[in-house]
């Protein structure tokens, strides 16, 4: 047992994540650079690095000349020795991809979702023949997946019973267990773990990992899509929080919400409202499409590209939307003071730089001067991909937490505690 209480077990865990997340994040590097990157010695590098090559996570990728030495030896985390899948339950699809250790796309595939019907189990049918296809497409055995990453609409809570239950007031869905439902019957192995989390926190985990959240320590992204949702990123919620933004009040007795409460942000700044309004006062929505394809339609009446005269009524909408979305993020400027919010979701995305400025512009003016000067407000960078890539890391990042190990099986009959206790003290 280590002074802080911290078993050899616990150490040895924590150096192998050290040197996993720096090699992943920022290699290739050399054992040389490995050491101040992760803070640990020179002998400490070495013995890790040969334990994760040993185990076939880590491995060459070339050489550096060094100052007068032997030219330096670049190690990179191996994108074979993984395989993740993450799986995005939006407002007009099902997604699934695979991905490799360094999420480079292996297969994917789509279900759609006809008028955003949330029956329970079409969605579990769509997740399991979804998985299904992308392993076969790839010839990936299931045995090989370090779990897989679910991102859906609602509440996602834990527990001891069912695993993960997802409460859904806008779909419908109450109460629905999710985890088990997808566990009955499942074409995975058991010891394959489910990772099933709110939609915009897994777009909030793909930002701050990969995208326009890079090197934030106090950060919001918001997924605008059907509807609005956010995810908190602090130095105390690390891997971020998901927030029930859409379900603000910002109007009393205004429009009803699809979650049936009166004047919710999302009844004014979701795309689903956004043609719901569009159409009240007059405008030309098209009858029998998906929402991604009326608001296109909606955006080139608001700002037509051949010089044409605007639809008044489009361009009202998007700026009255603009100015509600702007006092939304006011109040999250004012309640958690972010240096940076990022907006995606498949309707901000293609809303995108021309709908920015505006929102950006009532947020400000909205918000208490002195967090409103310190915070920056812009797109996403992973498009409409990024639910899905987010909902990959979370296995991806449960992996790396456990030193790039995968979980053990629970025994039948737990071990000894005086065999628990020596397997720790002994080093390996």
């Amino acid at each position: 047992m280590a002074g802080n209480g911290r078993t050899v077990r616990d150490l040895r865990r924590a150096n192998r994540t050290a040197v996993l997340q720096r090699l992943y994040f920022d290699g290739p590097l050399s054992r040389f650079e490995l050491g101040p990157a992760t803070g640990l010695s020179s002998g400490s590098v070495s013995n890790v690095v040969a334990d994760l090559i040993a185990d076939g996570l880590v491995e060459e990728a070339g050489s550096v000349d060094s100052d007068g030495g032997r030219p330096r030896t670049l190690l990179r985390v191996a994108p074979a020795s993984g395989h993740m899948i993450g799986v995005d339950v939006g407002e007009t699809r099902v997604r699934v991809e695979l991905f490799d250790l360094a999420l480079t796309e292996l297969a994917r595939t789509e279900r759609p979702l006809e008028q955003q019907r949330y029956e329970v189990e079409v969605i579990v049918d769509h997740i399991r023949s979804g998985i299904d296809e992308v392993l076969a497409a790839a010839d990936l055995a299931p045995e090989r997946l370090l779990g897989v990453g679910i991102g859906v609409p609602g509440i996602v809570e834990r527990t001891a019973d069912r695993g993960a239950v997802v409460h859904g007031q806008t779909i419908g869905w109450d109460a629905v267990p999710l985890e088990s439902l997808l566990r009955d019957g499942s074409p995975l192995p058991d010891g394959v773990p489910w990772f099933i989390d709110n939609g915009a926190r897994t777009l909030g985990q793909a930002e701050m990992w990969f995208g326009a959240g890079r090197g934030a320590g106090n950060a919001l992204v918001v997924l605008f899509g059907s509807g609005v949702g956010a995810c908190l990123v602090t130095p105390d919620v690390r891997h971020g929080r998901a927030v029930e933004w859409g379900h603000l009040t910002v109007r009393v007795r205004g429009r009803r919400c699809r979650c049936g409460a009166l004047g919710c942000l999302e009844a004014y700044a979701g795309a689903e409202s956004l043609l719901a309004r569009w159409r009240e006062e007059g405008g030309r929505v098209p009858e029998d499409t998906d929402e991604e394809t009326a608001l296109t339609a909606m955006l080139a009446a608001a700002y037509p590209a051949d010089g044409a005269a605007a639809d008044p009524v489009a361009l009202a909408v998007l700026e009255e939307t603009a100015e509600y979305l702007g006092a939304g993020l006011s109040d999250l400027i004012n309640l958690f003071q972010p240096e940076r919010i990022l907006m995606g979701g498949w309707a901000g995305l293609q809303l995108g730089s021309r709908f920015l400025p505006a929102v950006r512009r009532h947020a400000l003016s909205y918000a208490l001067r002195h967090p409103a000067e310190r915070v920056t407000i812009e797109l996403g960078k992973l498009g409409p991909d990024a639910v899905t890539v987010g909902a990959a890391i979370l296995p991806l990042a449960d992996f790396f937490d456990r030193g790039g190990r995968r979980p053990e099986p629970d025994p039948a009959v737990p071990a000894p505690a005086w065999r628990t206790a020596l397997r720790d003290r002994v080093p390996r």
